[in-house]
């Protein structure tokens, strides 16, 4: 039963037992049954627009987010990278962050992932433990 049926009910039954709203208890009872039913209509039009409220930003919210994917498309949340770069994901896109490189064993045919950071010289194979040779060009000028 929600609040202005029960606000109602109260009203019926008030009327049923024909108070007489001469005296000072039969205007007192009316009174707090007019408040008692204005209260269920301000919360009823309070309910009415929290759901109205509810679904305009369930609506703003799909829509910022079809428009994240659309700005972000490449990125995701689950980046590592320890970059300054404006673009925080580990994706392929033009991000200059990336100093990280693949070598392919030449033993067993993996592919490895290594950080910038390390050695080329002293590199082995994590799947097979081949010594692997890097063929990495400097840059010179």
């Amino acid at each position: 039963m929600t609040l202005s049926e029960k606000a109602a009910y109260i009203k019926g039954l008030a009327e049923g037992l024909n108070l007489d709203k001469d005296t000072a208890e039969g205007k007192l009872i009316g009174a707090l049954i007019d408040i008692v039913g204005d209260i269920a209509n301000a919360q009823a039009e309070t309910d009415e627009d929290l759901e109205y409220l509810n679904d305009y930003i369930e609506e703003i919210d799909e829509d910022l987010g079809a428009l994240e994917e659309e700005i972000y498309e490449c990125c995701d949340d689950d980046c590592d990278c320890d970059c300054d770069c404006d673009c925080d994901c580990d994706c392929d896109c033009d991000c200059d962050c990336d100093d990280s490189f693949e070598i392919t064993c030449p033993a067993c045919g993996e592919i490895i992932v290594f950080d910038g950071e390390i050695d080329p010289e002293d590199l082995s194979c994590p799947a097979c433990g081949e010594k692997l040779v890097c063929d990495c060009e400097e840059d010179e000028d």
